[in-house]
């Protein structure tokens, strides 16, 4: 009876460790939220750069994210892709055409339009401002990218630039911004939101911890006074 207890009382410690180290856990990325939250606002707060050379291709990333970036070039001339999106001006679809600059061929994602249309292709020179993102391959939720029907459920620059037969492109897409009495897709739709709930997950963990060791602790007071009972009585 007595092994039982103190297999129990064990088991209930070490289900306390676990649950703090999961809190510690949370705080750790707790951490890394909040500095990932302050390198992007201080990116979007700074003013537009050049994009990344042919010779940082091979090293963007994640964390290059939301730079702001100005790119100037001329638009290729061959028809837009249309990706589907769900934005604060409804549903619809992002436009993305490529733009030849003088650090190679870009993806731009032009803006937001309610529906298809054909005539919506780009020609000519153009200056766009907007935010570098990565890449988006697959698709979407349970939906995958279909190039040979041209239908798109993400903006993956490796599979529109096979199915548009651009050649090397960027490895990123550039977003663009609003601009003011422009009455084709609309830019400026980016929404920069990174979820930080982690202080509440730590909270959780270290109070299920908490009375996890409480547990073990009134278990193995319990076995104690048991024992002392059965000392003073003299059975085992």
């Amino acid at each position: 009876m007595m092994r039982g207890r103190w297999a129990f009382a064990a088991l209930a410690l070490l289900g306390a460790v676990l649950l703090a180290g999961l809190g510690v856990w949370q705080v750790e990325r707790r951490a890394w939220k909040l500095a990932l939250i302050d390198r992007v606002e201080r990116r979007l707060a700074a003013p537009p750069v050049a994009p990344p050379p042919p010779s940082r291709w091979a090293t963007i990333g994640a964390d290059d994210a939301y730079t702001r970036l100005v790119v100037a070039g001329r638009w290729r001339p061959v028809p837009p892709v249309f990706a589907q999106a769900v934005t604060d001006a409804g549903a619809g679809f992002w436009v993305l055409s490529p733009l030849d600059t003088a650090r190679g061929t870009i993806l731009v994602n032009r803006g937001f339009v309610p529906r298809r249309d054909p005539a919506l292709m780009a020609e000519g020179p153009a200056r766009v401002t907007g935010l570098l993102r990565v890449t988006e391959p697959g698709g979407g939720f349970l939906r995958n990218n279909d190039p040979a029907a041209d239908r798109w459920y993400s903006r993956d620059i490796d599979a529109i630039a096979a199915a548009r037969r651009l050649g090397p492109v960027a490895p990123f897409f550039v977003d663009a911004d609003a601009v003011p009495g422009n009455t084709g897709p609309r830019g400026g739709l980016t929404v920069v939101t990174f979820r930080n709930n982690h202080l509440v997950y730590a909270v959780t963990w270290f109070t299920l911890s908490a009375m996890m060791g409480f547990f073990a602790w009134r278990i193995a007071r319990a076995g104690g006074e048991r024992r002392e009972r059965d000392r003073g009585t003299g059975t085992s």
